[in-house]
Formats: C-alpha cells, sequence, structure tokens
C-alpha cells in the first residue's frame, strides 16, 4: 500500500515541478518485485561522485564499501547498507528535501 502512495506522489510531483526524474523513479517502482533494481553500495562507489545525491528506485545492498561521502535515497535499504552508508534517506524524504529534483542521479 505504500508504495501505490509513493507512486501516485512521484508522478504528481514530477508534473507538479516539471521534473521527469520522479516520473522516471515511479515507473522503475511500478516493476514487479522481480525485475526491481537492486544496487550494491561496491557499485554505488565506483560510478558515484563525492558530493552526489544518488537515488535508488529499488533495494541498496551491503556489498562493498562507499568510501566517498554521497547522500543515497532508495526505496528500501538492507539492514547491514543502513549501517555501512552515513547519510541515507527513504525516496519521501527525498521528494520533500529536494522537490525539483536538481542535483539527484538516477542509479541502477
Amino acid at each position: 500500500m505504500q508504495l501505490r502512495k509513493l507512486i501516485v506522489e512521484l508522478k504528481k510531483l514530477s508534473v507538479k515541478e516539471k521534473a521527469p526524474i520522479w516520473k522516471r523513479a515511479a515507473e522503475e517502482l511500478e516493476k514487479s518485485t522481480r525485475n526491481r533494481r537492486e544496487i550494491s553500495l561496491g557499485k554505488i562507489g565506483k560510478f558515484a561522485k563525492a558530493g552526489e545525491t544518488i537515488m535508488v528506485p529499488g533495494k541498496i545492498l551491503s556489498d562493498g564499501d562507499l568510501e566517498k561521502k554521497v547522500t543515497l535515497a532508495a526505496w528500501r535499504f538492507s539492514a547491514k547498507a543502513k549501517e555501512k552508508a552515513k547519510d541515507t534517506m527513504s525516496i519521501t524524504e527525498l521528494m520533500k528535501n529536494n522537490p525539483k529534483g536538481k542535483g539527484v542521479r538516477l542509479m541502477g
């Protein structure tokens, strides 16, 4: 139920703020659980730049290490990933903090 509500809110915000990143995130979250993204901290560390805000419309896993200072937002985090990554938030919190989606990078 929470996921459906989030998808609706993402679509509304996309239209309101003319920010296509929210629509893209909603489309990714609408996929079946089996097709939803799962990304490790190691992969994020490899491709993200320091200071970036990374959004994963799926789950962040704890494999690898994140040595750069990045802000992570995701639908879900594994328990170990939440411990390893220092600056984490939900996609809902990211939407409230940055409604225009400026500087947010979708990763997957």
